[in-house]
């Protein structure tokens, strides 16, 4: 008997423009021909949830546990019921474990020829700057039965997504001057400049000493590079402190993988040293996924909704200018950060190192994504002058032309979020935008940067990168002393009684923004004044400290000071 054939449906049916899908052509490729149709490769098809999350979710009002998310908020069952016959009529195979708990991504594995057939697309190899890539223009092209069900598909295109925001001491024009190789870190450099370890800038701003973020995981987000052990070791040696646990989780078959000092490896160990330094004894995740949309999203994703970890924080260096995203992508990047502030997690974003053109030549201004995204925090930088616990002057970073200055300005795709309607953020160019960047600052000029540790030499590396990690300390030390996580604080640090929590920086630009009194389009709301920064994100329902064991403790220490006291008396008297 003949096997019954299965009746057309998807391929039966018209198709329909996946919203926010469209990718411009690509202007100057070295060479291109068509996508061997038997390679076979995974795209992450993103669904829409069971049900939208509510405003006081995403505006950290109203917390969800993991479980009451997972229940309400994950993937439309629906939705996956529709993707999976859709994959099974083209061709496709879903990834076992697809999606996971309070993941919105299905993952379909199938050759070119059935992807392009399946969503309408025409895949290309293109060589671009040497490397060549598989490309895809114009828009995604869906059945109509799937419309409203998926919201995205990531990875048919693998062409780089992000840049990291670090910058060396030395290169581009910064000035020249590297750390003295060996076990320790020199500081003043020739030329001006002057370097510190995280723990100095820490104490510049205050950072409670002595006090460790034992019970907390900071995760950092990687789009390239690696770890050594024995440079974290070396590290923190030379520091005095305890080698932190560094764990490396793998998405996407993205690894750890270092190379060498001039290599994305900076921004891994500049993202690490920085956050482990001043956040002692927290555990420290790096999730390492390919650079891609699809594997930033992924890994954003995956680290919101961690349950063997639990990052309580979690801290992204890498973006790039909104127009280089698809509408797709930043929709589906946001609603993970949307997830994490229901979550109580905080996530920190570098705001980028090149001006207020985000490094786009064509005379406007940009800001970086995912700094723009209302869902997270973002990082702009300054130049920092000072000596143990005194700052002596805090300015803009701002070294163009080549050496770069922070990102900053208004988003065109974000609109303005309540929180910040009172900052007096400029309009946008945009009537959809509104929303402005960064949100906060701190030391990020390469010529006040940061010591660290990078494939065996012992460097000074600045940019937006060394903020999103200081940040993401900060946020760690400040979970642990208030017994509950910060979550999304916004709302907090903008409000009146939030001043009092930050360096007001006022002068310097970085490009077409100039710095001024309150919230600026360069710095922000400023850099931390971390003990009131704590007290400001404490949340409602955290416990509130303890009186008595304090009173106890300031006792006891009056105690065995008269104690001493006695006991150096009666030496003196033998």
């Amino acid at each position: 008997m003949a096997p019954k054939k299965s009746t057309p449906r998807f391929t039966a049916q018209s198709r329909t423009v996946l919203p926010g899908s469209e990718k411009a052509p690509i202007a100057k490729a070295e060479g291109e021909k068509p996508a061997p149709p038997a390679t076979k490769i995974t795209v992450s098809v993103v669904v829409r949830r069971k049900n939208p999350l509510k405003a006081a979710n995403t505006s950290g009002k109203q917390r969800l546990t993991r479980a009451q998310y997972r229940a309400s908020h994950a993937a439309d069952p629906a939705a996956v019921k529709l993707v999976r016959a859709f994959a099974k009529e083209f061709g496709l195979t879903v990834e076992p474990g697809t999606p996971a708990p309070g993941h919105r991504n299905v993952k379909l594995t199938g050759t070119v020829a059935n992807m392009q057939k399946a969503f309408g697309v025409s895949l290309m190899h293109k060589t671009l700057e040497g490397v060549t890539y598989r490309v895809r223009e114009g828009s995604i092209d869906l059945p109509t039965e799937l419309e409203g069900y998926v919201v995205a598909v990531l990875g048919l295109d693998n062409r780089p997504q992000a840049v990291p925001h670090f910058r060396i001491l030395g290169e581009e024009g910064a000035v020249t001057a590297r750390a003295a190789q060996g076990e320790g870190f020199a500081s003043p450099h020739a030329g001006g400049a002057v370097s510190y370890t995280p723990v100095q800038v820490g104490q510049l701003y205050g950072f409670p000493q002595g006090i460790t973020a034992a019970n907390q995981t900071i995760g950092i987000i990687e789009l390239g590079g690696g770890f050594r052990q024995t440079d974290i070791t070396t590290y923190f040696k030379a520091l005095g402190q305890k080698t932190p646990k560094v764990i490396a989780v793998s998405i996407d078959k993205g690894k750890n993988n270092p190379t060498n000092a001039n290599s994305a490896d900076g921004e891994v160990m500049l993202d690490i040293e920085v956050a482990a330094a001043v956040a002692q004894g927290a555990r420290i995740v790096v999730y390492f996924a390919p650079n891609t949309d699809q594997g930033f999203i992924d890994a954003i994703a995956h680290a919101v909704h961690d349950s063997t970890y639990n990052p309580s924080v979690i801290s992204i260096s890498w973006g790039a200018a909104e127009v280089n995203w698809t509408t797709q992508a930043m929709n589906a990047l946001d609603a993970a950060c949307q997830s994490a502030a229901a979550l109580g997690i905080t996530i920190t974003v570098a705001s980028g190192d090149n001006g207020s053109s985000d490094s786009v030549n064509d005379g406007k201004n940009h800001v970086d994504f995912p700094a723009s995204s209302p869902h997270v925090l973002g990082c702009g930088g300054t130049n920092l002058q000072g000596s143990g616990s005194t700052i002596t002057a805090e300015t803009v970073w701002n070294a163009q032309p080549q050496g770069g200055a922070t990102g900053g300005g208004v988003s065109n795709f974000f609109p303005l979020p309540s929180w910040q309607s009172g900052a007096g953020v400029p309009k946008p160019t945009n009537s959809a935008g509104g929303r402005g960047v960064p949100d906060v600052a701190g030391d990020a000029d390469p010529a006040s940067g940061y010591n660290v540790r990078v494939d065996g030499q012992n460097l000074v590396i600045g940019g937006t990168s060394a903020v999103a990690p200081l940040w993401a300390g900060l946020i760690a030390i400040a979970n642990q002393q208030n017994g509950k996580s910060a979550g999304f604080i916004q709302p907090a640090i903008y409000a009146a009684k939030g001043k009092v929590a930050f360096h007001d920086i006022t002068q310097g630009n970085n490009g077409s923004f100039k710095a001024g009194p309150g919230w600026d389009a360069c710095t922000g709301l400023g850099s931390p004044v971390a003990p009131k920064l704590i007290s400001t994100v404490k949340p409602a329902g955290a416990p509130a400290a303890a009186a008595k064991p304090k009173k106890a403790a300031k006792k006891k220490a009056v105690k065995a000071k008269k104690k001493s006291s006695r006991a150096l008396v009666v030496n003196k008297l033998r």
